[in-house]
Order: structure tokens, then sequence, then C-alpha cells
């Protein structure tokens, strides 16, 4: 991921755990001339043919139109031939207008956009730096990509308030007929060790999972695709799971942040965590440098024996490592957080999951399928 801006950002969200993590400035943005040793060294270093660019933030859009312009300027420069870019840009959709959707369409960038479900649970929590609720903002910068022909997929936070009204988030979410969400859990700890107010705990979680899965199974298969549930198919059809938090190894997905800094992921852009620059060195040294290697491979390695004797241990490998806060059973270190929560959706989905999957073999299409799933 690309972080154009860092974490610079125009809201100020309850929940964020990127806010203000770095001080260059309220105008600083990635330099032109470090933007395109980033795409060049990008696209040198790809096997390629396709190169998946994402900007991320803080909020990316903060950029400018203009950054983007000489982004796929760029690209399009150093792609060999019979090549493409696949771009994606992680926004909160309040400075998305018609001349960003009209750009955005042009271009064939995807979209992930951030929705909380009901308007009342987004406005709670992501505000802008006047304090005022975001809802209609989002809603209205979902509507503009729709007309220009891009779906957004809706990113939604898991709170322990959102964890109290499942159906309603899943529902509101629905309506935007956009065909994809994605929860993401807030997980995050006070100095104390405690978990913030704000967090939803494993017992939540599970319950909302749950609830959303059986609407989801008898009404929307074909229609809308949630995340969590789609790559918990494509493990149990024996395929290799595409999300990070729930492989056995993880390491693979760094972060170049604003003033070229090379970080081992996301969640760990730490000093301890930055592995290089990308003025100096190559991508793909740093992604398999012993430092990343390590981070990686650490994911299984500090896996408590809990964790490794579980029926579910495929389908989560204990999850993503920021998420590691909680003590087993016999009081070891590093279980995570949402153990529970995850063992009570995948022990609930299991077997309609696995009809679903064998109807679809049989050659049923959706309808039929939700069918013989409510008979």
């Amino acid at each position: 991921m690309a972080k154009p801006v860092g974490s610079l950002c125009n809201m100020n969200c309850g929940y964020c755990y990127y806010l203000n993590a770095d001080s260059r400035g309220e105008n600083a943005r990635m330099s032109d001339a470090l933007l395109e040793i980033f795409i060049r060294r990008y696209i040198e270093e790809s096997p390629g043919p396709v190169v998946p660019f994402t900007w991320h933030g803080g909020e990316p859009a903060l950029a400018g139109l203009d950054f983007f312009r000489l982004a796929v300027e760029l690209q399009k420069r150093y792609l060999p031939e019979g090549w493409k870019c696949w771009n994606n840009l992680q926004t909160n959709g309040t400075l998305i207008d018609d001349e960003w959707a009209a750009f955005l369409a042009e271009n064939r960038f995807d979209v992930g956009l951030s929705v909380d479900g009901t308007p009342e649970l987004h406005d709670s929590y992501r505000k802008d730096k006047g304090g005022s609720g975001t809802y209609e903002r989002a809603v209205t910068a979902v509507r503009l990509l729709q007309n220009r022909g891009i779906q957004p997929d809706l990113l939604c936070t898991v709170t322990a308030a959102a964890a109290e009204s499942p159906l309603a988030v899943y529902r509101t979410l629905r309506q935007l007929g956009t065909g994809w969400i994605q929860f993401i859990p807030i997980v995050r700890k006070t100095p104390g060790g405690e978990l913030t107010p704000e967090s939803v705990d494993g017992e939540g979680y599970g319950r909302f999972l749950c609830e959303i899965f059986d609407e989801w199974l008898f009404n929307d298969i074909g229609k809308t695709e949630v995340q969590l549930f789609a790559e918990t198919a494509r493990v149990r059809s024996g395929k290799l799971a595409a999300l990070c938090w729930m492989a056995s190894t993880c390491g693979r997905v760094l972060i170049v942040e604003r003033d070229g800094g090379v970080y081992a992921c996301d969640h760990y852009v730490t000093p301890e965590n930055r592995l290089g620059d990308i003025a100096e060195s190559g991508l793909a040294s740093l992604v398999d440098s012993p430092l990343q290697r390590r981070f990686g491979s650490d994911k299984f390695d500090t896996l408590p024996k809990q964790c490794r004797k579980c029926k579910w241990l495929p389908l989560c490998n204990g999850g993503c490592p920021k998420d590691r806060l909680a003590m087993t059973a016999s009081g070891e270190p590093g279980l995570n957080v949402l153990c529970e929560g995850l063992k009570r959706f995948f022990a609930h989905s299991e077997e309609p999951m696995k009809r679903a999957m064998a109807l679809r073999r049989r050659g049923l299409g959706p309808e039929e399928i939700m069918a013989e799933l409510k008979r």
C-alpha cells in the first residue's frame, strides 16, 4: 500500500489507530520525485502482467487529483507492453465529487469507501474536524461513484455498539446496492492493557457475524458478497486464504509512507518495523529481507499451544497479530481477543456453507440454492 499523505486526514474518527501517527506537517504529501521512484520500482520488480496499486491513508484523496493524474501517467510510462495497472483508492468519501468520480471511472479505479452501517452508528464515530457526522457525505460519494459505473466496496467497522445491531448494520449497507461489504473489527487497548470502550469483544463479534450470516444465506447469495464469508468459503474449498489475517504467515503487504519509508505492515508503522527507504532499496529486497521474513513467520511461530490444537486453525491461523492481546485458559499469552467469536462463526456457518457449496457444484443458481437452504 502507498500512503501519499501518511496519516493526514480530514476526519477525526473516534476509533482510528493511525490518526496523527506522524508529524510531517499538515500539507506534506509524497513528492513527485518519490512517486516516480515508487511507481517505477514497483513495476520493475513486479512479476506482472497486472500490477496492483492500493492508495491508502489517512485520507489519500487529500493528495489531490493532480497527484493521481500524475500517478496514472507514470504508470503508463513505465508499464511494459501488454501489462496493465490495477488501482484501488481507500477513502472516507467526503472529498469525492463528480470530478473525482469521473477521473476514477475513466481510469478504472476500484474504490473502498468507509460506511459504518446505520447513520446513527456512522455519525457517532466518523466525524469531521468540526465534530459533525459524515454519513450523508459518504452516501453521496457512493451514489456519485455508482452514477459513473463504479460499485465501491463498503468498509464497515464493527464496534461494541455496532455489534448490538447486526441486522440494522447489514441491511443498511445492503440497501446501498454496491454488492460487496467488508467488516473490520475494532480492537484497541488502553495504555493499561484493557480493551477500549469502542472495541468489540469476542462474544459480540461472534453474535454479529452469525446473525448477518443467516440473513445473507437465505436472502443474498449471488447478490451481495461479504468478504469474510467469501474468504471462509474459499479456504473450505481447499484454496489458500487471500486475506493476510487468515493466512498462516503474513508480511507480504508492505507500506510505503509519504516520505519514502517502507514498513512491515499497515498496523506496524513504527520505527522498529521500518525496513528501509524506497529511494535507496528495491521493494523485492525489502519484502524478502530477514527482518520482514521473521515478521511474517512470527505469526505462526508465536501461536499459543491452544491455537495449534484448535479445529479452526486452518481458517483463522490465530488471526491478526495486532489482535492477540488475550491469554489462553492455561495462562499463555498471544490469544486473539476475537477467538471465541470467530470459533462461534466458523461452527455456525460450517454445515450450511458446505451445503451451499455442494449445491453450487451441482450447477444450481443462487435462487435455487437459497430456496433449497430455506426448505
